[in-house]
């Protein structure tokens, strides 16, 4: 999947006049990249145009329009643009009460190491997590973490070929597993591989 260039932005001005019906086209393709891992949880897989969103929303936010901070931005978010032989994804911890989020946090250290994505036929493949930055401490795991899944050739093949996907947790004290998957979910995951 390429990743995003200057040339593929709107400036601050376009943005603004196209920002309604680009986000309902983002919304509506986001719908078939959420899995939810249980009551708690989610993963929200990422492509070149969650990025492209991301990015925009970020230049709008900070009102960045010199080319510095715009290749800054770029820089971030290509970062979570998929290469063709894995999928990235942002895991979310989404507990609304501060006080319980806390406490959870504390008991799901290390949980971002545990989640996993399968092809029928072969092994889990566990994710790689936060290569950006350290994102717990000895105390709590964060709300949001950034993943990578890294398939093998013959993985690839078979997910293209119709075989089914399955994605899960299998932390200690929290255990979800979505297989599976709904195949709207699973042609979109598909769609990011080369």
């Amino acid at each position: 999947m390429n990743k995003l260039t200057r040339n593929d932005l709107y400036s601050l001005e376009q943005y603004s006049e196209v920002r309604p019906e680009f986000r309902a086209q983002v919304m509506a393709h986001k719908k078939n990249r959420r899995v939810p891992l249980g009551p708690i949880a989610g993963l929200y897989f990422e492509d070149r145009l969650t990025m492209q969103y991301q990015v925009q929303e970020m230049l709008r936010a900070e009102r960045i329009f010199e080319a510095d901070g715009i290749q800054e931005e770029l820089d971030a978010y290509n970062a979570l643009i998929p290469d063709g032989s894995n999928w990235k994804a942002t895991f979310m911890i989404e507990i609304p009460d501060e006080e319980e989020r806390r406490r959870k946090l504390a008991e799901l250290i290390d949980v971002e190491d545990e989640v996993w994505v399968r092809v029928d036929g072969f092994d889990p493949v566990f994710a790689v997590a936060d290569e950006d930055m350290e994102r717990e401490t000895g105390e709590k795991t964060s709300s949001v973490h950034f993943l990578r899944f890294g398939l093998s050739d013959e993985m690839i093949a078979a997910a293209k070929a119709g075989k089914a996907l399955g994605i899960g947790v299998s932390h200690k004290i929290y255990t979800h597993q979505l297989e599976p998957l709904p195949e709207n979910i699973r042609a979109s995951l598909v769609a990011d591989l080369d």
